[in-house]
């Protein structure tokens, strides 16, 4: 009987960490089903095959917590001596990729700056494909690079504070969820054929932190 106990543990700490059991946790609005693809608590090293960092912006994993902020000072003078600000690194730009054409991404995260900037800071779902903008008032979803714009009163994105984001997508719609509030877009335009990643980036001299996420693959 001595051995029973922690062996029973043992077993349901398993399950409770089996694909299944962490896709039960999260019940989906546009799937009858999920397939848990990636989870990540940041308790290591970052994994190549999801995430790649973009123009030399800085990302180091500490404590648990994916954390970006600008390039280095030498990085962005090299490219503004270019004129290329675009790519100069002052913002944190990070992409998750292998993200399935219908998926359900749920990250616990938060944008860190001193005010919101033009455009920024943005989530895209796709690469500059489908661009969901986060301001103080509205957020707004650009389809497609302009083929149609969506602006909406919430749910919104606030600055310095952690929050969970959830978005699902199938074609013709996306749902964004964050916190407790949430909008379903809808559009024949939406879809994620050919562009399986999601864009994070910040506002410039920002930064971004993520301490945990989970994809799936939507049924």
């Amino acid at each position: 009987m001595k051995f029973c106990i922690p062996l029973a543990c043992l077993l349901i700490g398993f399950i409770s960490r089996s694909p299944a059991a962490e896709s039960a946790e999260y019940q989906p609005e546009l799937f009858k089903s999920i397939r848990l693809v990636y989870e990540d608590s940041f308790d290591g090293d970052l994994n190549p095959k999801f995430w790649e960092v973009r123009q030399s912006s800085t990302w180091v994993v500490e404590g648990g917590v994916l954390k970006g902020s600008e390039s280095s000072r030498a990085f962005q003078k090299k490219m503004l001596d270019k004129g290329d600000k675009a790519h100069a690194g002052l913002k944190p730009v990070i992409w998750l990729k292998q993200v399935p054409e219908n998926f359900v991404c749920k990250m616990r995260m938060r944008y860190n700056a001193e005010s919101y900037h033009p455009r920024f800071p943005l989530l895209d779902v796709g690469h500059h494909i489908h661009t969901l903008i986060f301001a103080e008032k509205a957020t707004t979803l650009k389809i497609k690079k302009n083929v149609e714009t969506k602006v909406v009163e919430e749910p919104l994105l606030p600055l310095n504070q952690w929050v969970d984001v959830t978005i699902e997508l199938k074609k013709g719609v996306l749902l964004l969820k964050i916190g407790d509030k949430k909008h379903i877009f809808e559009s024949p335009e939406i879809d994620m054929a050919g562009h399986h990643q999601i864009d994070f980036k910040g506002v410039d001299f920002g930064s971004c932190e993520i301490d945990h996420l989970r994809l799936w693959e939507g049924k």
